[in-house]
This record gives C-alpha cells, sequence and structure tokens, in this order.
C-alpha cells in the first residue's frame, strides 16, 4: 500500500454485512468491520453513496440458485453494493497517485486478466464487497473519475441500472429510426433503457403502469403502454405502427413469446431480468422463421461502462432518484424496493 492518503483511514468501519440467504433479517449492520486494505493495483474508496439493484434482492434470496448460481464465488459474510459513489482514499502500488482525492464511480465488474473472458469475472457486492459500507476496494481500472454537477446520490444510481441497459441496446444494436418496446420501463434499468434508446433516435414504446406513465413519457418514450389496459403487447404493436424492431425486456414472464412474435423479421429480443418469471414457453419456430435474435445480457465488456460514463458527462442522461435511505435503514430499503412502487432508483447514503 502506498501511503498517500490526505486523510486518516480508520482500522474499522461501519457496513451493512449479509450473513446469508434469506429475509431482511440476514443484513446486519456493524460498526466493527475491519477497513479493506488495497492490494496492487487497487485503490480504497471512502463510499459516500450506493444505489440498490435487484441483483442485492436477488442474492439475499437465494434466486440465482444459491452460492453457485450467480458467479461461482459468493461468500458469507458479504458487504453488497455494485453502485458506489465516493472518493478514493488510498491506492495500492502501481496505481497512478493522483487519483487521490478524486470523486469516482465503478465499473461493477471486475475482470481477469483478458478482461473479453466472460467465464473470468467477479461482481462487485457478490464475488468480492461492494459498497454497502464506509469503504471499499475496487481495482483502479475499473474507476472513473467524473466531474459532474450531479450529486453523490445521483451518481450512486448509475452504474448497475444504466450499464445493463446500455449493454442491452449494444447488444441488439439499436439504431436511430428503430422502434423498440421496453417493458418494467419506470424500474432502473427501464427508466435507463428509455433514455439511452431514446438518445439514440430510436421510438420507445415504454410499458409502466398507469400511475407511472406521464414520467416515463419525460423520460423519452415515444408511446405508453400501461399494464392497466390488458394485452400490452398487441397495444404495443398498435402504438409502433404494427412494427417492432427490438424489445428489451427485464420483466419476463408469460409475454415473452408474444413479444417475439411481436418482432419484425430479423429483429432483436434482449433480456436482463425475470420479475414476472424466469421458466417461459417459447414457439421456436417464432425464432427460426423469423431470423429472430435472442440475447442475454449480463456481463459487459469495459467499453461499455466507458461509453456509459461518457454519456454521464456530456449529460446525455440524468439521474432518476426516487428515495434515499441512511445505510441504517437498509433492511426498510430492500423492502421498499421489492414493492416494486418506485419510479427509477432506490440509494443508500453512507
Amino acid at each position: 500500500m502506498t501511503a498517500v492518503s490526505s486523510e486518516q483511514v480508520p482500522a474499522t468501519m461501519r457496513a451493512a454485512l449479509l450473513l446469508g440467504v434469506g429475509g431482511p433479517e440476514m443484513l446486519e449492520i456493524r460498526d466493527d468491520v475491519p477497513v479493506p486494505t488495497p492490494a496492487d493495483g487497487e485503490a480504497l474508496v471512502r463510499v459516500s453513496a450506493c444505489g440498490m439493484n435487484n441483483t442485492d434482492i436477488n442474492t439475499r434470496v437465494g434466486w440465482y440458485g444459491g452460492p453457485a448460481g450467480w458467479g461461482g464465488g459468493l461468500q458469507f459474510p458479504r458487504v453488497q453494493g455494485a453502485d458506489p459513489c465516493g472518493r478514493v482514499v488510498d491506492i495500492g502500488l502501481g496505481v497512478d497517485p493522483t487519483l487521490v482525492g478524486h470523486r469516482v464511480i465503478a465499473d461493477p465488474w471486475t475482470r481477469g486478466a483478458d478482461p473479453y473472458d466472460r467465464a473470468d469475472v467477479a461482481y462487485l457486492g457478490s464475488e468480492r464487497d461492494g459498497g454497502f459500507a464506509e469503504f471499499c476496494v475496487i481495482p483502479a481500472s475499473n474507476l472513473y473519475v467524473v466531474d459532474s454537477p450531479y450529486s453523490d446520490v445521483e451518481l450512486a444510481s448509475f452504474a448497475c441500472s444504466y450499464s445493463t441497459a446500455e449493454h442491452m441496446l449494444t447488444r441488439v444494436g439499436l439504431r436511430a429510426g428503430q422502434s423498440i418496446a421496453i417493458t418494467g420501463a419506470s424500474g432502473g434499468v427501464g427508466s435507463a433503457l428509455v433514455q439511452l434508446a431514446y438518445g439514440r433516435g430510436a421510438d420507445v414504446v415504454a410499458v409502466t403502469s398507469r400511475a407511472k406513465a406521464e414520467l416515463v413519457r419525460d423520460l423519452g418514450a415515444a408511446a405508453v403502454v400501461t399494464r392497466e389496459d390488458g394485452d400490452v403487447v398487441a397495444a404495443a404493436l398498435r402504438v409502433s405502427g404494427g412494427r417492432l424492431d427490438a424489445v428489451a425486456d427485464v420483466v419476463g414472464g408469460p409475454d415473452v413469446g408474444a413479444w417475439l412474435g411481436a418482432l419484425t423479421r430479423g429483429g432483436g429480443y434482449v433480456t436482463s431480468g425475470a420479475i414476472a418469471g424466469a421458466m417461459v414457453e417459447v414457439d421456436l419456430r417464432t425464432v427460426y422463421l423469423n431470423d429472430l435474435e435472442l440475447h442475454g445480457a449480463t456481463v459487459f465488456p469495459p467499453e461499455v461502462f466507458a461509453t456509459l460514463v461518457q454519456r454521464i458527462r456530456s449529460g446525455q442522461v440524468r439521474p432518476v432518484i426516487s428515495q434515499t435511505f441512511p445505510l441504517a435503514s437498509i433492511r426498510e430499503a430492500q423492502e421498499v424496493f421489492e414493492l416494486k412502487q418506485h419510479l427509477g432508483a432506490l440509494v443508500l447514503t453512507i
């Protein structure tokens, strides 16, 4: 470790520890957690805020299939939190000392020697400790300095949701003039998808609840279909003029087959979630007879996050914050998150 910090780093810190699979009671606030020491190539970040995501909930409840279901390296206790925003206070050997003192956000996917080897990765807050703590150690190569008028809380809403959305749209190759349907458009990933698709010049059809329709339209949706209207796939086709070039789906469930049937020949379907159900029925004839492209979106290459950071710096995307909670209220925050009544992000202040 290179002692270039301008402040005294304590020996222990406050952190929210996930003790195992289960309900919110598996989260415990501790004030005696050792502050991690940055190894070679790493930096120590004093966290000021950290966003909350579906991954945090899914990991806690074992939705990925237990410790082996996500990345194979989940061990308890674990500090969750993939979206830390804070300032670098110390560095390990081999890290540029000018990084110290800068405000940063982090690409949550840490990678091995080959950054394009999707099997050799770890996720912040899953295979390694994340940002639901006063301090977090992160590879310096994953850190991006962000000079922006956005607050720390606002910056903490970007990393997971917006990089997932950027990855999804990259995978389907969304272009200006194309039409895209976006499910779950009021959530963290959904609201990011609407903004990023609109920024690409696409015609966005967003699916959300009636109560959030105007808010989603304000993010850039050309049309909004509400779940209360019934058959959302048929409604999306009507408002898109009968053509959908792409579907970005974070909901899953029984509508997946219908979404595939709504795509134009050569259209693309991409998913990064299944909150309405993971087991779906698909007619493979729809897929191969219409030359459809189906994509999953989880591990993205480094340039996806770098592109996102450029969009943040230039103001192409804006944060959508629903509510903030202090770290001590993480159980309440996760309970609110699971209700799915919010628009945008929930963020913990550290």
